[in-house]
């Protein structure tokens, strides 16, 4: 089959297999296809606000994951129109049984919803994917792995681990905690970057940004916060995302 991004598009659109298969979401595939695509952001389902508003990330977490986006460098309207912006699954789950945030999508919800995932990650081919929040951070990390084992890393994938873009395997790239990251930058002190490489992807995950969560408020986990966006940031500087 000839894929193309316009393709997925619409078939993403017109998506109705969770809600055929008796689930209570909103149908509607909620994502963001920019005009240069280098950076991949992957989150957990879109809310109610990004129902009504079309676009990901709309409301209250987007304001706290643009502030982070900022700090590394990035403008959130430059960052809407150019980067791709994605979820493990694309459509409004509802609300939680408590009444309380919106309900996590099921595993069968996120395995019904894989294949488009995969075929974005295959046309995007994205030099740098940043999973946002546990459910987008889990799809490459293991699954016994704590936020704080994870938030201030990176992970380097070389050109030949990409043979096949469609690759979740951390074991075929590097895992870098910040110190890792900077002396594989810091080769010459007057030359940055000499040392980062030129081809290949990384993969730098960040925490949910919803205001309903309290790990990005502790002072601790702000400073693993810290650590990812600096990271990001010298990525961004250093292949001009």
């Amino acid at each position: 089959m000839n894929d193309s991004l316009t393709k997925l598009q619409a078939d993403m659109n017109a998506c109705r297999r969770c809600l055929e298969a008796g689930y209570e979401i909103a149908p509607g595939a909620i994502y963001r296809c920019g005009t240069v695509r280098d950076v991949m952001l992957i989150g957990q389902a879109p809310g109610i606000t990004e129902v009504e508003a079309r676009r990901p990330f709309n409301a209250g977490s987007g304001r706290r994951l643009f502030q982070w986006l900022g700090q590394a460098g990035w403008d959130e309207a430059e960052f809407r129109e150019k980067q791709y912006m994605t979820a493990v699954t694309k459509c409004y789950p509802g609300k939680g049984k408590n009444g309380k945030g919106d309900r996590v999508p099921s595993k069968a919800e996120q395995a019904l919803c894989r294949p488009f995932l995969d075929r974005e990650m295959a046309l995007v081919k994205p030099r740098l994917i940043i999973p946002v929040g546990g459910l987008a951070i889990k799809l490459f990390f293991p699954k016994s792995a704590k936020l704080t084992d994870v938030i201030g890393t990176a992970v380097y994938f070389p050109p030949q681990s990409l043979t096949n873009p469609v690759n979740y395997d951390i074991k075929t790239g590097q895992w870098l905690k910040l110190a890792d990251f900077q002396s594989l930058i810091l080769r010459q002190a007057q030359d940055k970057f000499a040392n980062l490489p030129a081809d290949g992807r990384f993969l730098v995950p960040l925490p949910h940004p919803s205001g309903a969560s309290l790990w990005p408020n502790r002072p601790e986990n702000k400073a693993l916060i810290a650590q990812a966006i600096q990271i990001l940031r010298d990525i961004r500087t250093a292949w001009r995302l």
